[in-house]
């Protein structure tokens, strides 16, 4: 029986379409820039490319109708080249989605991950990556850092790294369960974790049921947002302040669809807050409808910060800031910032105004202008011998 792409032209065709999606992932997506996408054609945007293409490497293409390049794309997806669904936003092979400028800028940002966040399965990922790429010509250029991110985790993550260097404890940290607690996470399955060290709150350590959402690398760890499997109560915690105890409760859990509700809520919460505490389950309640009442902060900062605080114009999205009267040098004697934040996030705003030392004053509230000046006169004491 012959073969439908026996022929050489035919034979050709399939694979400068192959090779067309191989060197332009997502060749056929609309541009969002462009106004006219009535008329956008993604099959005329691949035949375009297919004819570029043959127009390169010197080999001539009939012209072709529309009819046999579906009929070529329906080959790709009979062979699991493509798969079995619309290509709306562009056509690409398998798991083929990125460009080389595109893959190297994620190879920047999973070479930043594996060593200053120290995510010891991105660094797998990356050691693989890079192993794949080793052939490459471009394999320097691939993998030069142009972008990076320098905060760096204070605590062990890896433990092939903890056993190597001998600081292995006899408790195993969540870090260990990363793989079955990200599938918790895309599954929505509730899970019990045991919380082994609590340094803000000593009293509350033991097991807890939640359903995690999502993993946050901020400042100088990893956490996990999660939020009670009975109340609904949403928390950040410290990955490693967890046991390595990890058990299902609901193998079939509750599906995306409420994990991606429960996580737009708790980023609204993020938003809205200074830092990472999200408050107690009653305030955070009252704060989801509306009802929480904020607290009106301003904090006066002089001339040697004043620049740093002004730059910063989308620090808060509930935030102003004020110059003071102009002296005769031309900038203003200082600067107010003043922001409406929940309760629960004051602690941590206040901490970010402590940095500044004598170059940040609270104008208001009145108690945390006072908690300031005491703050102050303690730390004064400490040097007077």
């Amino acid at each position: 029986m012959k073969h439908s792409y026996s022929n050489l032209p035919a034979f050709e065709r399939l694979l400068l379409l192959i090779a067309t999606f191989a060197r332009n992932p997502g060749v056929g997506c609309h541009d969002p820039m462009q106004s006219d996408y009535d008329n956008h054609d993604t099959l005329n945007i691949v035949q375009m490319y297919l004819y570029e293409l043959a127009s390169e490497l010197n080999i001539e293409l009939p012209l072709y109708s529309r009819h046999t390049i579906q009929s070529d794309l329906k080959t790709l997806r009979r062979y699991g080249l493509l798969d079995k669904r619309a290509y709306r936003w562009g056509y690409y092979l398998g798991t083929g989605v990125m460009n080389r400028e595109e893959l190297q800028v994620a190879l920047n940002a999973l070479h930043s991950q594996a060593r200053y966040q120290e995510d010891p399965q991105i660094n797998q990922i990356y050691q693989r990556l890079t192993r794949r790429l080793q052939g490459s010509n471009l394999k320097d250029e691939m993998f030069y850092p142009v972008r990076t991110q320098l905060d760096r985790v204070i605590v062990y993550t890896d433990p092939v790294e903890m056993m190597a260097e001998g600081k292995y404890q006899s408790r195993g940290t969540l870090f260990e369960k990363l793989d079955v607690l990200e599938e918790a996470i895309i599954k929505g399955q509730a899970v019990e974790l045991f919380r082994y060290r609590n340094p803000y709150n000593p009293k509350r350590i033991g097991y807890e049921q939640v359903y995690p959402l999502q993993l946050i690398y901020a400042d100088i760890a990893w956490y996990l947002l999660h939020q009670d499997y009975k109340d609904g109560h949403l928390a950040v915690s410290r990955i490693d302040r967890f046991s390595d105890h990890f058990k299902v409760l609901d193998s079939k859990g509750r599906g995306s669809i409420t994990q991606w509700k429960s996580l737009h809520i708790a980023h609204r919460l993020l938003k809205a807050g200074w830092g990472l505490k999200l408050g107690s389950r009653e305030d955070q309640q009252r704060e989801i409808c509306g009802e929480l009442e904020l607290v009106k902060v301003k904090v006066r900062f002089f001339p040697e910060v004043m620049e740093f605080i002004q730059e910063g114009v989308k620090r808060h999205p509930k935030q102003e800031i004020k110059p003071g009267p102009t002296g005769k040098d031309g900038k203003p004697a200082y600067v107010d910032y003043i922001v409406k934040l929940p309760k629960r996030s004051l602690e941590e705003f206040c901490r970010w105004v402590y940095r500044f030392m004598d170059n940040a004053q609270f104008i208001y509230p009145q108690y945390l202008a006072e908690q300031h000046h005491k703050l102050g006169s303690a730390l004064l004491a400490r040097y007077v011998v």
